[in-house]
């Protein structure tokens, strides 16, 4: 499959972890691509081995069970670029199903300059906990986050260094399937004070409540009887997306009297861009985006630069410092 692509070069294969680790010095890929599930060493161990002596770009298959889901973002954290879910189980016979979209992670990953940068520990306790007192201006504000390839990294460098009494809801966009955006869920909401969730249906927004597009289903947010509700649709995918970074900003965007903190963070592609325009035409909105210095990859946040639409560019450890400035913001 791979080398249908006449962009993409398959030099070597292995049939283990052991034997991957031997290969990797001896053919020195571009990218490599580990099965979560192999014998004699797994792909976690064999992506741990490879991240601390030599990095590489690397692209990590998984099953979609909850079991398969939580090792995907493990691998995540321990700096797999991203993931392809294998359709039907870990044998996956029909495995041609995903082929455009490995390809094209593949060639991504090719990309990635960022594998050795540091990560910034997010600290258990706050050293000075931030106390918000709760006016009526609680439901004139919404913090939008959009995200794709390294999202996952990132929000865990985000959400949890946000304190508990956050008074805003927080929607989020990360691109990935269905069956693995709860363990994202799960997984953010073990390490932040704040709380967490993937979006339900029909759900009132509450402040300091995080929620997550659920994967293959778009995120919306609707006034309803006063209220600002989550809204979950099975509209067509944007751009081959769903969720979409625009659905959810061209959905705030139809909504009266809001102040807006717009976050595209990295991803590959241009998601979010078209959404900022509709939002930016109705709402007083800060938009911030990734520097390209953090970026696992530099697409998303490139193409909302280059727009014109963003009002600051900054590195992901001071991304949390700006949502917590918000608070105090007064228009743009």
């Amino acid at each position: 499959m791979l080398n249908t692509d006449p962009q993409i070069n398959v030099i070597g294969t292995a049939r283990n972890g052991h034997e991957a680790l031997s290969k990797r010095e001896q053919l020195k890929p571009d990218v490599m691509t580990l099965d979560v599930e192999m014998p004699v060493m797994n792909g976690l161990e064999t992506l741990k081995q490879i991240m601390r002596t030599n990095p590489c770009p690397i692209i990590m298959l998984s099953s979609t069970t909850s079991e398969g889901a939580e090792n995907t973002l493990l691998a995540v954290e321990y700096g797999a670029v991203d993931f392809v879910a294998k359709t039907s189980g870990p044998i996956s016979l029909d495995l041609k199903k995903i082929e455009a979209e490995l390809r094209e992670k593949v060639k991504c990953a090719a990309k990635v300059r960022n594998l050795r940068a540091p990560a910034i520990d997010v600290p258990k306790v706050r050293p000075k906990q931030v106390t918000y007192s709760l006016g009526s201006e609680l439901v004139k504000k919404l913090v939008l986050i959009g995200t794709s390839t390294g999202g996952p990294k990132a929000l865990k460098q985000v959400l949890p260094a946000l304190p508990k009494d956050y008074p805003y809801p927080i929607l989020v966009v990360q691109h990935m399937p269905a069956g693995f955006t709860k363990s994202l869920a799960n997984r953010l909401n073990s390490l932040s004070e704040i709380e967490v969730k993937e979006a339900e249906p029909g759900e009132k927004l509450q402040g300091g409540v995080a929620y997550i597009a659920p994967g293959d289903s778009h995120l919306e947010v609707k006034r309803i009887n006063g209220e600002l509700c989550a809204h979950l649709t099975k509209e067509d995918p944007i751009r081959g997306l769903r969720p979409a970074v625009d659905c959810l900003f061209h959905s705030v965007a139809k909504i009266d009297e809001l102040q807006v903190l717009a976050i595209i963070l990295t991803g590959m592609g241009a998601d979010g861009t078209d959404g900022l325009y509709g939002l930016k035409k109705r709402h007083s909105v800060y938009a911030l985006a990734e520097s390209e210095k953090t970026c696992v990859v530099f697409g998303m946040p490139k193409v909302a630069i280059k727009s014109k639409l963003i009002d600051k560019v900054i590195d992901l450890e001071c991304m949390s410092d700006e949502i917590i400035h918000f608070v105090r913001r007064k228009g743009v």
